[in-house]
């Protein structure tokens, strides 16, 4: 068979470009070209803005009309066929059952008030013909198949009863329903845990070989892609940088840009100074192989001297859930977790959702009512405070969110949203000194004097982490909490926030408090690491003695799921 004959989906020439307004258009994919064989799985990766979803989107058909522009010399053809050419009809039974795609955040593609048994069924009655018992008994060996523990209960659950890894799994069975030939996965691990990513990965993997399917996975991260791809394409900016198998691009890049995103990501086998970011490996930048010996490493941990600026003891924090149609009962979320936090040094908190580190962090900050113990700053508990007396504390002690988007008022501009605080806590004399401190923080987090009169919608994803971190800084934080604050940013982004906490910490003496579900990263920036489990502390040791040696099962557990290390 002939290597034309052989390939599932073959892109020519793809080139998109979405008009902005009467007098703008923005070409966002640039004459690419790859191919899908069958039976293979092949990574698509790239940055946030790097086309790749675009991409996928027109696979499906479903990029909006009114704005896009595709080129009239693209080709997109599938098993034979050219689907930029098809009906309306026609394209729609293509992606209903020969493709289907698992979209990145599942709550936002299921529909809430519809069971997860509802939706899957939908999906074969539509494309299936089957009737609706049918379809039921379809639905619970789909749920079956892909995980889903008691499929007899939870296909009448509803998305929002389930957790993100049962939701995604929901995702998949509802696109493996009609047997595709291609199933095309867009980010579909970015948001969850360490271990239920493995899950997914290795249940994406499994279903690719008992199906035969071929997969297109969309990702960022190329730690994954070593796991799962037989070939990778690495696209930015639209265009495609580099492509081959996995091995070759992965084992021996030949691009600085492929070289880049390998490098950006904190190693787990050394500490440098800083992380290497893009620029480092582009044109004009140093050249970064061998940047982890090259460059003096960190050195962590605590020291028996170290003052203690937070001292938490006993922290528990419960809710109440309604059972029945008047009963409720107590769930303890926090169960007697206490550490120590020492200045000017980093703990990480480290678990799966659920495992009570955000709300760790929630209640400290007062955003939650504690239910029990203390956290004393400075020799006052903050719990036990009046609200008049803790009014004092709050700028001492701020929290970075996980997702800038939801954290920016967006109908305030950058200046707005920093002087607002700066009023609040009476720091400055008047608005023209806090002008001027809130231009002095947007240069210290790298961003220009021009930001100040936008509009949070006019940046990416890691400057509106910057304009964040910069609101907390503005009222002179001696804590900040970060809590999952680059969980969400492409890895050079991401390393350019850590660079920039490392570097404020490294000036300002901050403390950090931060959680996350990312080993690699807590690792990178942690002294001391809390592990926790179902609200309660399991393991907490210095940050390399932890990942050289941990005790816990579930520490072990954890360690082993990091992508690249299994």
């Amino acid at each position: 068979m002939t290597q034309e004959t052989n390939n599932l989906l073959e892109v020519r020439d793809l080139r998109i470009a979405f008009r902005v307004d009467k007098h703008t258009i923005f070409e966002a994919v640039k004459g690419i070209s790859f191919d899908v064989p069958r039976n293979a799985t092949v990574a698509l990766v790239g940055e946030s803005g790097s086309g790749k979803s675009v991409s996928s989107l027109a696979v499906m058909g479903l990029l909006p009309r009114e704005n896009t522009l595709v080129d009239a010399g693209s080709s997109i053809r599938f098993d034979g066929r050219d689907v930029l050419h098809l009906d309306t009809a026609a394209r729609r039974a293509l992606c209903g059952r020969d493709i289907a795609m698992i979209f990145q955040e599942p709550m936002s593609s299921l529909n809430p008030v519809f069971t997860v048994g509802f939706q899957i069924g939908e999906v074969l009655r539509r494309h299936m013909g089957m009737n609706r018992r049918q379809a039921r008994v379809r639905t619970l060996a789909l749920l079956d198949e892909v995980g889903i523990p008691d499929p007899a209960t939870k296909i009448d659950a509803y998305p929002g009863q389930m957790s993100g890894g049962q939701q995604q799994r929901v995702m998949i069975a509802m696109a493996i329903a009609c047997e595709p030939k291609l199933l095309i996965a867009d980010e579909p691990t970015t948001a969850l845990d360490v271990t239920i990513q493995q899950q997914i990965v290795e249940l994406i993997a499994k279903l690719q070989r008992q199906r035969g399917m071929a997969v297109l996975f969309i990702t960022h991260d190329l730690g994954l892609v070593s796991e799962i791809a037989d070939e990778v394409v690495v696209m930015r900016h639209g265009e495609i940088r580099e492509q081959g198998s996995a091995q070759q691009v992965i084992g021996a890049p030949r691009d600085d840009y492929t070289r880049a995103l390998l490098h950006c990501r904190p190693p787990l086998d050394a500490r440098p100074l800083r992380l290497p970011v893009i620029a480092d490996f582009m044109e004009g930048g140093t050249r970064a192989d061998g940047m982890a010996d090259a460059v003096p490493q960190r050195t962590r941990g605590y020291a028996a001297d170290d003052e203690i600026i937070l001292d938490v003891r006993n922290l528990k924090k419960s809710f109440w859930v309604r059972e029945g149609l008047f009963g409720k009962r107590e769930f303890q979320a926090v169960q007697d977790v206490s550490f120590r936090l020492p200045r000017g040094k980093t703990l990480g908190v480290v678990g799966e959702s659920g495992s009570g580190k955000t709300t760790v962090g929630l209640t400290l900050l007062r955003l939650h009512q504690a239910s029990g113990g203390s956290a004393l700053f400075e020799g006052r508990d903050l719990l036990a405070m009046s609200p008049r007396e803790y009014h004092a504390y709050k700028r001492r002690i701020q929290i970075v969110f996980q997702n800038p988007y939801a954290s920016l008022n967006p109908r305030f501009t950058v200046g707005q949203i920093l002087l607002e605080p700066m009023r609040l806590h009476r720091i400055g004399a008047n608005d023209t000194e806090r002008v001027a401190l809130a231009l002095q923080w947007l240069a210290r987090v790298g961003l220009p004097a021009a930001a100040l009169h936008r509009y949070p919608h006019e940046f990416s994803g890691g400057q509106r982490q910057r304009i964040a971190i910069a609101r907390c800084l503005t009222l002179r934080p001696e804590i900040l909490v970060c809590d999952e604050s680059v969980s969400a940013l492409d890895v050079s982004v991401q390393a350019q926030v850590l660079n920039l906490l490392q570097d404020l910490q490294d000036e300002f003496g901050l403390s950090y408090l931060f959680i996350s579900h990312d080993l690699a990263v807590v690792k990178y920036i942690s002294d001391h690491v809390m592990v926790m489990r179902h609200g309660a502390v399991v393991e907490s040791a210095d940050a390399d003695e932890l990942y050289r040696n941990p005790q816990h099962p579930y520490t072990r557990t954890l360690l082993a799921a990091i992508p690249g290390t299994r």
